[in-house]
């Protein structure tokens, strides 16, 4: 398949929308400084008696400044790792953040669930990601090579390793990916010392360390409040997929998938195991989960703030438990105590690299409905999983659509997630399309599609909730497993 190439007008806009979310990355301490320097303006209103009573205080301001440089030491670790797509030096633009009518960035996260609709979700446009030629881009030709794909290397040029498919644990990564980064390992006293080495202080500065493809201009730059949200989002994101306080999400939300694909795929060949497609694979635990039991996984996303956070997590941890992030410290409300807001939540709970993966685990940047309608990914797929994904969708019939286009005949659909559709509160200038199914209109449009049911339930879950705290928002997500039918699929293909 050929690979498609960026108009200088499609290049610049990608380029301009990932600087934005670099910058809101580089400006999380910033961002964070100005809340407690609000709490504290709110106490010093206090009358006098009041501040006597609650004293403590003040010391939990400079706690959190220390938790908020922690969190800050691992984000810049992050951005020093990552190695944009493009030059991020072309078209620097002072103009800031504007976006020409009807096009929109790459900074679309999965946040709604999490806190409501509108907490952290934009409205995002798709951008085309059609470069599949690398390592496991073409399933179908995956399943005839997979023996002999062992002994060849499919080499991609470095601008391109994020806008295509790239293969992000293992040995032999060194030639597309990110280069290493000399201070992995660190722990709560390390990461200090890294702060204090680095200029990282307990109160917000400009002089924070500059990753290497950074401008210094991205650290002086006024970040939307809705950027520095997606930030967080994706501090939530880390316990929900890679931290032990999470496992419980993962037992409610992945565990069941897990147990469908293990039943229905019960005697998995080394030499020609199942390809599994996950859209919306975030940070990637689940694709990996996925790959561990035996399938040949690959995870697709759309967020460059995903991305960069799970290329990082695959693909530069040395051990488990490495890094320390304070992921709870942003809100004040429905805390049962200050100890209980200002917790440690070590990170990963496994080391990725010895999980135990399938030779051929894959992430794939970019939109789902770009990416998979291309002809090359018809009928290449044993199963698709999808996770918390269906209501992200300007237009679900389409993602169903493409579903049953991807899957081979009699190859299976699982999902799991609520119907709290993203773009349903939209309102703006460019008036996104949203269309809001029922749960029945959903079966209805995916039997059309020549799906079966063959399992259906609702289980019971939350999304980066914070267990702990005296607040969490609960689902009833819709769990299916679905079998495309041959017959059927042919009969609506004729129509």
């Amino acid at each position: 398949m050929s690979e498609r190439r960026y108009t200088e007008q499609e290049e610049a806009l990608e380029i301009k929308s990932l600087r934005r979310i670099i910058a809101a990355y580089a400006n999380y301490q910033d961002a964070a400084e100005r809340d407690v320097k609000r709490y504290e303006r709110s106490f010093k209103m206090l009358p006098p008696a009041h501040k006597e009573l609650l004293f403590h205080l003040g010391l939990k301001y400079q706690r959190l400044r220390w938790c908020i440089s922690m969190n800050g030491a691992f984000i810049m670790n992050m951005l020093e790792a990552f190695e944009p797509p493009f030059d991020m030096s072309q078209y620097v633009n002072a103009g800031g953040y504007d976006h020409p009518p009807n096009m929109h960035d790459h900074s679309h996260v999965d946040c709604t669930h999490s806190s409501g609709r509108g907490d952290c979700s934009t409205i995002s446009v798709s951008r085309s990601n059609s470069q599949l030629d690398g390592q496991h881009g073409n399933p179908k030709e995956d399943a005839k090579t997979h023996e002999s794909s062992r002994e060849t290397e499919n080499e991609k040029d470095e601008e391109e390793h994020m806008a295509g498919c790239s293969q992000p644990v293992g040995s032999n990564l060194g030639s597309s990916q990110v280069v290493n980064v000399s201070c992995n390992g660190d722990t709560d006293a390390s990461t200090a010392a890294y702060c204090q080495d680095k200029g990282v202080s307990s109160s917000s500065t400009d002089d924070n360390v500059t990753p290497r493809h950074c401008t210094g201009s991205l650290f002086k730059l006024n970040v939307p409040p809705i950027d520095v949200d997606k930030v967080r989002c994706i501090v939530r994101n880390i316990v929900r997929d890679w931290a032990e306080e999470g496992q419980k999400e993962r037992d409610e939300c992945y565990k069941p998938i897990l147990e469908e694909l293990n039943r229905l795929f019960p005697n998995r060949s080394n030499e020609r195991p199942p390809l599994c497609l996950v859209p919306g694979a975030g940070l990637g635990r689940l694709a990996l989960e996925i790959s561990s039991l035996g399938f040949v996984s690959q995870g697709n996303e759309f967020s460059y703030y995903m991305l960069i956070c799970s290329s990082f997590i695959l693909n530069h941890t040395q051990e488990a438990k490495e890094w320390t992030i304070y992921p709870w410290i942003h809100s004040n409300c429905n805390s049962l105590s200050d100890n209980d807001q200002l917790r440690p939540v070590s990170f990963p709970d496994i080391h990725p690299s010895s999980a135990g993966i399938t030779e051929g685990f894959s992430m794939c940047a970019g939109d789902f409905v770009e990416v998979y309608s291309e002809e090359s990914q018809e009928s290449a797929w044993d199963a698709v999983v999808t996770c918390f994904f269906l209501d992200t969708a300007h237009n679900i019939v389409e993602y169903i659509e493409i579903i049953s286009k991807v899957l081979k005949d009699g190859g299976v659909w699982i999902n799991l997630g609520p119907l709290l559709y993203h773009f349903a509160d939209s309102y703006g200038p460019d008036d996104d399309m949203s269309i809001e199914l029922s749960l029945e209109d959903v079966k209805k449009v995916a039997y059309h599609y020549g799906f079966v049911m063959e399992v259906e339930k609702m289980i019971e879950t939350t999304y980066t909730a914070n267990m702990r705290a005296m607040m969490q928002n609960r689902y009833r997500a819709a769990f299916w497993t679905m079998r495309k039918n041959a017959s059927q699929a042919k009969a609506q293909k004729r129509c």
